[in-house]
């Protein structure tokens, strides 16, 4: 079995403890925090099981790395810490270790990536033969695998549509869903995920793979944007309370252009509550969440996906499909060469040795 490290307990990280413990060749090694208050807690409690793991969370990243863990799960937060995250991954890649990881953004297609994000890992891989696979929380399956295959059963495909809908008062992360993304915000107030380049910075690798695997080049990539205020004040039972007249909604598109059309779009359409913008898509149930891929052409083919997690949380469900598919991947990876790999690399494979099992 694979002696993995899962690095971070947060939204993703206590999805990712439950995913290794549940998968036959992996077997969990260690599980690293940084909160001192869950240093010594099993690993079991902290993914939310109701089993314990036998494996105590530890802040001793050295010791953890000198034991030369075969694979890790860097689940800790890239939004806010771009270098941070990219340190960390490449001391892990530098002890020989396979690391998936959902938080560098520029990585998600690492032949467009800036040097500076890319050649440290390109380094680490030759220092210390290890591997990166960088894939989203969108989830990343929505913005590569998922639209490409669907793409295939097209006879004429005129546009590759990406969506994720969903009501992000069932987000339990406060700091990026208002300040991040501005919700609660007034109006005149500029959310940083809204700011020019911000969205490219983060979807534009998707765009450019997707471009890739179709066989088309592009002209560029383009950021459209709308915002809408609540009309009246909410409360939410996660979020706490939205004043009337602030953002309680965004919509924008990242699109990538070819012979001057956009004809593949990643599009977000995200409220603090389903009153607000009732006229933009919403998922087909009603339902709090919902990832959407809509081939335009002949015929039209539409596939929405709704996860749930958590207590029928779609969030949560969403996160944990992600993380499927970064852990799926590392028996994979430990089995190739040292390098550094991207979504069309990694086949998406069945949950081989998986079904009717329980994390132990």
């Amino acid at each position: 079995m694979i002696p993995t490290v899962v690095w971070g307990t947060g939204n993703v990280g206590r999805l990712a403890i439950r995913a290794v413990a549940a998968h036959p060749a992996l077997k969990l090694s260690a599980v690293i925090v940084h909160n001192p208050a869950k240093v010594g807690r099993d690993a079991g409690e902290l993914g939310g099981l109701e089993i314990l793991l036998g494996v105590e969370a530890t802040d001793d990243v050295e010791a953890v790395l000198a034991a030369r863990p075969r694979a890790v799960v860097y689940a800790a937060s890239g939004d806010v810490r771009p270098d941070e995250a990219l340190a960390d991954i490449t001391r892990a890649i530098r002890a020989g270790a396979v690391v998936v990881s959902p938080a560098l953004y520029p990585l998600y297609d690492h032949r467009s990536a800036p040097p500076e994000f890319r050649d440290p890992v390109l380094a680490a891989v030759a220092e210390g033969g290890g591997s990166l696979f960088a894939s989203g929380v969108d989830p990343g399956w929505g913005n590569d695998v998922l639209p490409l295959l669907i793409s295939g059963l097209g006879t004429t495909v005129d546009a590759v549509r990406c969506q994720e809908i969903f009501d992000y008062s069932t987000y339990d992360q406060p700091d990026s869903v208002r300040n991040l993304i501005g919700m609660g915000h007034p109006m005149d107030f500029e959310p940083m995920m809204l700011m020019p380049s911000i969205p490219t910075m983060v979807w534009g690798g998707q765009i450019r793979m997707m471009a890739r695997a179709l066989g088309v080049e592009l002209d560029e990539i383009r950021e459209t944007s709308e915002r809408r205020a609540l009309d009246t004040a909410v409360t939410t039972r996660t979020m706490g309370d939205f004043e009337a007249g602030t953002q309680g909604a965004i919509r924008f598109e990242v699109q990538g252009i070819v012979a001057g059309e956009p004809r593949i779009v990643i599009e977000h359409v995200t409220r603090i509550h389903p009153s607000c913008a009732p006229d933009w898509p919403a998922p087909p149930d009603g339902g709090d969440g919902a990832h959407r891929v809509v081939i335009e052409g002949r015929p039209r083919i539409q596939v929405t996906v709704e996860a749930t997690d958590e207590g029928e949380n779609r969030s949560a469900g969403g996160n944990a499909t992600a993380v499927g598919r970064l852990v799926g991947a590392i028996d994979w990876l430990a089995e190739a060469a040292p390098g550094l790999y991207d979504a069309l690399d990694i086949p998406l494979r069945p949950a081989i040795g998986r079904l009717g099992r329980k994390p132990s």
